[in-house]
């Protein structure tokens, strides 16, 4: 006897299922659209996640998609606040505009001067990206205190970043620190609200990188 399940499971092709996957979700979007490249990043997370709630809760500043392409296609490197955001980033698409991902939070040297001062490794990982020459995004997908770190270094005026896409996910100080990214005075993308994830802020980064191209 069949299982019924396996006799309502399409047969696509390894090369359609991403298509076949936003034909869905542009289906059950109901006609909802943005601007590009907000509408890809959208798009993106919703796949992603398979969370519609992302097509309501992402904010974007004032042409922040816009000054995050550019600057990746500049050569602009992104730090990350977790491994699991750092792998899921495409490096071959960061290699052709001549940018990299860093993570920093398994530095021996990180964890050390996080346990010495009594602080978070991602607080100092933030830190050591804000000392990188080049031009920066930050992908912070999982530590709040990654965001109120950069907003206290924004604040102090150490550097401007590029973009900072704040997308931790969780309950404790997670709306406070996205809250405040708001008011940081920089091009940001934000999840709103207790969602959120490294999926997610690698999703937005992989949305940008694949806008236009060489």
């Amino acid at each position: 006897m069949e299982n019924k399940h396996l006799e309502r499971i399409q047969i696509v092709k390894p090369m359609e299922i991403e298509k076949r996957s936003m034909e869905i979700i542009m289906g059950e979007l109901g006609g909802r659209t943005w601007p590009e490249p907000e509408f890809s990043i959208v798009k993106r997370c919703i796949h992603t996640s398979a969370d519609f709630d992302y097509g309501d809760n992402l904010f974007f500043s004032e042409n922040a998609a816009r000054l995050g392409v550019e600057a990746l296609q500049r050569g602009a490197s992104i730090v990350t606040d977790t491994q699991m955001a750092a792998s899921g980033i495409n490096k071959k698409k960061m290699e052709e505009y001549g940018g990299q991902v860093y993570c920093f939070m398994s530095d021996p040297q990180v964890a050390e001067e996080a346990a010495k001062r009594g602080c978070t490794r991602a607080t100092v990982c933030m830190e050591r990206g804000m000392e990188l020459s080049q031009e920066v995004i930050f992908a912070v997908g999982n530590a709040p205190t990654a965001l109120i770190r950069l907003y206290e270094l924004i604040r102090e005026g150490k550097k401007k970043p590029a973009l900072i896409i704040g997308a931790p996910v969780g309950f404790v100080n997670v709306v406070e620190a996205k809250e405040l990214i708001l008011e940081a005075g920089v091009p940001c993308i934000v999840p709103r609200g207790r969602k959120g994830g490294s999926n997610i802020a690698a999703a937005i980064c992989n949305a940008m990188l694949y806008q236009g191209g060489r």
